[in-house]
């Protein structure tokens, strides 16, 4: 082992191996014998591949390279596709990225390629009509749509809506049936088994999802066509996330519900019952940040595959009796997720510390899971196992008492240790959201700082999910105020236990975590001598009055307050208007095609750093959304993120180029 300063320390793990580990597997099912699910693929400019793997466990792409198996239904997707039987020969539908449309698909031969076929019309707008959340009704698919009415997408409306199998309505948009539009925003709707009754969450602004959602419940005619629908649960104080029928039990829905202040699950009848099915101070859910997502599934006999836990998340059984019976076995798996079912088996993506993702199949009585996908299969990759950090939780207290959430990563690298006495210097992570959190994964853009000697702690600010409706609701008219001095607390703990260097301290943080990261370097300018900014919102009024995105569009008015009443904590909070205070050095990274943070905030921003002299770099990325897709834009935000922190906590970090921090901007 090698003494050396930290983050001078050599590693494996290359910014091109961090952009190509955030490969994601999501949205699986069952097909007979068969597993299908998507996978982003960042390698291939951010694609996500329809993927399946047969009984005789051989893995591949279903569809063509052409094909992008991704909705952009509220700017951050929701479930993209469904098999419509249980049959792999009865095919399948999915959005298709590059243009939005719903396309239906059957499955060839070995060399036979699939050849999808539209089923919905084309938009007024170039791709301004966004599907998800599809089930399938007879010869129809029901899914939820949303129609763009203006360019900048800014203006939509939302139904509820049954596309034609036969693909009538691909050249007739008269052949697209309206359902229902109880809401502004809706989930798509989910038919009982017995085909008498839908439901679908909706809710209104100014509220977001994780405020108030209601269960909506409407009988379906024998024309198809739904009745009145009623509110069945859920209301402007209660989050209904998710529900699904029960799949032997006509008339009953589960439902996963805050009403303990924890999101529980419930069994919900037509008359109004309601039972709870395991009261515990523990998350069953989370945000619904993403149409049609699922946290539990039912199996019959009021059995169901479940997820749980407070921060991180087991794979458990629920049983009848509301008794929980964890599945996996494995301590250091810390997050379950994607979860799909063929009514006895369950398969889900499982990740920890030391585990960065596997595709698993496990079935009711627990025992050794079956891996379908494995995350790592090179050998190169695989021995960067022995680099990633070792994580762990941590509480710590804020100055009125009040716990703070974080994940710590101490530097760490198999081969290097550092001098005697040394200190490691620390970079703060905040996440997006802000109503969402990190998970306690091996995630290798976090091991390509702390395999070099840069040690991580991600805070789960107030405001934070997986800790219960309190936890979340402390950021209520408190973003700026609540979220800054948290990420001080967790690091000044680590400063107070001796763990990290007072004198070397940053910030980084993307989407609401650029905001954070950019108010704390205003806030606390003696503590933070350096940040990484990912496409942040920097100034709330510009913000709500230039627009973005309709899912997002009245969020300030829980984070800050409504508007104009107070606008005076407006301008308070905002980073821009605070820009006179920063005095540390900082990347900032910006997709231009960026809908839900534009870029013209960063500009001007960025100009009063100029004005004020303070060194920086602007990066951009003309092919980037909000939250950036592609490898090599990866790999150009770490390499200009650690730079800066050499420069900035003095070290020469081996084998990265040099940044500019010269208030140049760089394309």
């Amino acid at each position: 082992m090698r003494t050396s300063p930290y983050g001078t320390w050599t590693s494996p793990i290359g910014a091109d191996a961090a952009a190509a580990g955030q490969k994601k597997v999501e949205y699986a099912a069952f097909l007979g014998e068969e597993v299908w699910w998507t996978e982003w693929r960042p390698g291939e400019s951010g694609r996500v591949a329809l993927v399946r793997r047969a009984p005789d466990g051989s893995v591949g792409d279903v569809l063509g390279p052409g094909w992008n198996v991704r909705t952009r239904v509220i700017e951050y997707g929701g479930r993209p596709w469904l098999p419509l039987g249980a049959d792999p020969a009865a095919g399948f539908v999915f959005t298709h990225w590059d243009d939005q449309r719903v396309y239906r698909a059957v499955p060839g031969g070995p060399q036979e390629p699939v050849r999808p076929e539209p089923i919905s019309p084309e938009p007024a707008l170039p791709g301004g009509a966004h599907y998800a959340d599809f089930s399938r009704v007879g010869d129809e698919v029901w899914c939820l749509r949303e129609v763009a009415l203006t360019p900048d997408r800014s203006e939509v409306r939302r139904d509820l809506v049954a596309l034609p199998l036969d693909g009538a309505a691909a050249a007739d948009p008269a052949a697209v049936r309206v359902l229902a539009a109880s809401h502004h925003l809706m989930t798509g709707p989910k038919v009982s088994p017995d085909g008498r009754f839908a439901c679908w969450l909706g809710w209104d602004h100014p509220r977001m999802p994780w405020d108030g959602t209601e269960l909506m419940c409407a009988p379906v005619r024998p024309d198809g066509t739904l009745g009145p629908a009623r509110v069945l649960a859920g209301g402007p104080g209660v989050a209904v996330s998710q529900a699904e029928w029960a799949p032997d039990r006509p008339g009953v829905l589960y439902a996963l519900s805050d009403t303990t202040g924890w999101w529980n699950l419930h069994e919900l009848g037509l008359d109004g019952s309601v039972r709870p099915l395991c009261e515990r101070e523990e998350e069953f859910g989370e945000a619904l940040w993403r149409i049609g997502a699922q946290w539990f599934l039912p199996v019959g006999g009021g059995r169901m595959f479940v997820t749980h836990g407070v921060g991180a998340r087991r794979l458990a059984l629920l049983e009848a009796d509301g008794s929980l019976r964890d599945l996996d076995g494995r301590a250091e798996l810390t997050e379950w997720a994607a979860l799909a079912t063929d009514g006895h088996r369950v398969v889900a993506s499982a990740a920890g510390p030391r585990n960065r993702g596997e595709l698993l199949l496990i079935g009711p009585d627990g025992g050794a899971p079956e891996v379908l996908r494995a995350a790592d299969t090179s050998a190169a990759e695989t021995s960067n196992v022995d680099h990633l950090p070792p994580g762990y939780h941590a509480v710590f207290r804020g100055p009125e008492g009040e716990e703070v959430h974080a994940y710590v990563y101490p530097p760490h690298n198999p081969g290097f240790t550092a001098p005697d006495g040394e200190l490691p210097p620390y970079v703060v992570q905040a996440h997006g959201g802000p109503t969402t959190r990190s998970q306690l994964v091996a995630d290798l853009s976090t091991a390509f700082f702390t395999s070099r000697g840069i040690g991580v702690v991600d805070v789960q600010y107030g405001g934070s999910t997986g800790f219960g409706r309190a936890y979340r609701e402390r950021l209520r008219e408190g973003w700026g105020v609540v979220d800054v001095p948290d990420c001080a607390t967790a690091i000044r703990g680590l400063v107070a236990q001796g763990k990290a260097d007072p004198a070397r301290i940053g910030i980084r943080g993307g989407s609401a975590g650029g905001w954070t990261a950019a108010a704390s370097l205003a806030a606390e300018p003696e503590l933070y001598r350096v940040a990484g900014i990912y496409f942040p919102l920097l100034d709330p009024e510009e913000w709500r009055a230039q627009g973005t995105h309709d899912f997002e569009s009245r969020y300030l008015e829980s984070l800050i307050g409504p508007w104009p009443q107070a606008a005076e904590r407006y301008a308070q909070v905002s980073p821009l208007r605070r820009a006179d205070r920063v005095r540390a050095p900082f990347v900032l990274l910006q997709g231009l095609e960026d809908a839900v943070c534009p870029p013209v905030q960063t500009e001007r921003f960025l100009e009063r750093m100029r004005e004020n002299g303070v060194p920086h770099a602007y990066l951009t990325f003309k092919d980037e959304q909000h939250g950036f897709r592609m490898a090599q834009t990866v790999v150009a935000c770490l390499h200009a993120e650690l730079s800066a922190y050499g420069q900035v906590f003095g070290f020469e970090a081996p084998g990265i180029p040099r940044t500019d921090l010269s208030a140049a901007r760089q394309a």
